[in-house]
């Protein structure tokens, strides 16, 4: 019985990952734009901890890993760019940054479950380029070009250090 409750204590910070994206999102389409970025933040947290309590724990599965990618497309993809999107000027460029961010950060995702691990990741991890998204979301300000240099970052083959 407590094997089983520890395997699940990183899923349910994962969980709670999910659940401040979603919220992020219903904050968002209410016009509470810096909730929804603060809620960002807190997933980030959450985010932070899943992983390495599963190590501490032992209790690493590839479960957890495919869990923590979906929570964070929502989190850090779907979220940041929905706030965006709600304070960007109606442009072709923002249409397209909206569009070219979650996307992007789907790929980062997809490359990073099907790569072996290794001491750096390859283009900016998804939380890193959606917690500036959500920074600006707090000044209730948006940027469509920084949007597009955060999506094509997450997909770049810069090297960025692992934490």
């Amino acid at each position: 019985m407590l094997n089983h409750i520890t395997k699940a204590v990183p899923n349910l910070f994962t969980i709670g990952n999910l659940l401040c994206g979603v919220l992020s999102i219903t904050f968002n389409m209410s016009g509470f734009f810096q909730a929804a970025s603060i809620l960002i933040f807190i997933s980030a947290i959450l985010d932070l901890f899943d992983g390495r309590i599963a190590r501490r724990l032992k209790v690493n599965s590839e479960f957890g890993v495919e869990l923590d990618s979906l929570a964070d497309i929502v989190s850090f993809g779907v979220a940041p760019a929905l706030i965006f999107h709600s304070l960007a000027s109606s442009s072709i460029l923002a249409s397209l940054a909206f569009f070219l961010f979650p996307t992007m950060g789907a790929l980062r995702l997809a490359k990073f479950s099907v790569q072996p691990t290794i001491g750096y990741f390859q283009g900016l991890p998804i939380p890193a380029a959606g917690l500036p998204l959500a920074g600006m979301g707090l000044f209730l300000y948006s940027n469509a070009w920084i949007t597009l240099i955060l999506a094509l970052l997450m997909v770049s083959p810069i090297r960025v250090k692992k934490l």
